[in-house]
């Protein structure tokens, strides 16, 4: 039976259409409304507000914490002063990406990790020896994603603490109309935004305050839906969908590196031992397998395709997370695992992993398409990724 998070009381009654998803044992909305458009527009030109509470949470404390997290995730931790966050991957023995998240540095020796899938056993493991607290703290903080180009508006009514000062990838703590908070300038949508870790017992408050201050800022209830656009204009990965954690299957042809995902930057192989470091060594030797890159489809090709059937160019509603093959020359060299239409850009989108001499900015390659059941490509277009960055996500 799917849990409720600390926001539920407040989301299910926002949740005109009915639509949940189960999110790590907990329910999440889909979309608030019957569709999903109004929720991606607030987050791309106003304000948007998504309860992530599901996300697995670990508080990390004690002597050896700083020399746990160092050796379980592939950045190297002691360029993360206090107060900063970090994205990075873990990766298995063999240099395989078990998972990715973000890390806190709460404290000198207090870190806050979080995950898409379950970690706790995994961190005790890597903790034989070391004098190290590891929490569970998932159902004990509520947290929420305030995104968009007013959020820093929004917060600035309610916050005791100046937020225009906050760096990107910085955390502070303040209250929020008296509410207990930690804020950190981090999210998943590749724009302005914010993440706000609360006490459970105060998160009823803490949302309707962010709701009552917002409605001047246009800020609007969001779901799944139109989060999973946004990230994937903003080139962010998501698990099971972009890539697969190498603790859920056995096949070595569903697992990715750091390198082949085209996280590369998060790889710091000069720090002392970490999991992974010795085949990460090897492969950037040789060079990785694959390449992660985006695609812009070409509008022109993919009408003449529908053309073929008597259609009218048709365009994804929605993002769509199914992989489909790509090609060049007749042969496939990759797919793409999931794209979009993007409204903001105009264009139509996908994240794709090909092989390494496909990867070049302005490469001419095809996706395929489906239609009416029939199988054929569409011309498209190698580019780098982000799609979409505006100045003030870092600004």
């Amino acid at each position: 039976m799917p849990r409720q998070t600390p926001f539920y009381s407040r989301t299910s009654a926002l949740c005109e259409s009915q639509s949940w998803q189960e999110w790590a044992g907990f329910l999440s909305a889909n979309t608030y409304e019957l569709e999903h458009n109004h929720e991606y527009y607030a987050i791309r030109t106003a304000a948007a507000l998504l309860d992530i509470s599901p996300l697995y949470k670990y508080h990390i404390h004690g002597r050896d914490a700083f020399k746990l997290v160092n050796r379980v995730v592939t950045r190297d931790v002691g360029k993360c002063a206090v107060g900063q966050v970090i994205y990075t991957p873990w990766c298995d023995d063999a240099g395989k990406i078990i998972d990715d998240g973000t890390l806190s540095r709460l404290e000198e020796n207090f870190f806050r990790l979080t995950a898409a899938d379950p970690t706790y056993h995994w961190l005790r493991d890597n903790a034989v020896g070391l004098d190290v607290h590891i929490e569970d703290v998932t159902e004990g903080l509520g947290a929420l994603a305030l995104q968009g180009p007013t959020s820093r508006d929004i917060l600035a009514q309610l916050a005791d603490v100046d937020l225009s000062q906050l760096k990107f990838f910085r955390l502070t703590r303040a209250n929020l109309g008296g509410i207990p908070a930690t804020i950190s300038r981090t999210g998943y949508t590749g724009d302005l935004g914010y993440e706000i870790w609360v006490e459970p017992g105060q998160a009823e408050a803490l949302w309707d305050r962010l709701m009552e201050v917002g409605q001047a800022y246009r800020l609007r209830a969001v779901g799944n839906v139109a989060l999973d656009m946004a990230r994937i204009e903003a080139g962010l990965l998501l698990i099971n969908v972009d890539f697969v954690s190498a603790k859920q299957t056995m096949f070595e042809i569903q697992k990715s590196t750091p390198y082949e995902l085209g996280l590369g930057w998060t790889v710091h192989l000069d720090k002392p031992y970490f999991v992974g470091q010795t085949a990460l060594r090897a492969e950037k030797a040789a060079g990785p397998a694959w390449a992660t890159v985006g695609l812009e489809v070409n509008l022109e090709s993919l009408e003449t395709v529908y053309r073929e059937f008597g259609m009218p160019l048709t365009l994804p509603s929605h993002s769509w997370n199914e992989a489909v093959p790509v090609y060049a020359a007749g042969r496939q060299i990759g797919k793409a695992t999931s794209g979009t239409w993007s409204s903001v850009l105009k264009k139509y989108v996908a994240l794709a992993r090909l092989k390494p001499q496909y990867a070049k900015p302005g490469t001419r390659v095809q996706m395929e398409v489906t239609v009416e059941a029939h199988r054929r490509v569409a011309e498209a277009t190698v580019v780098g990724l982000p799609f979409y960055e505006p100045e003030r996500k870092k600004a």
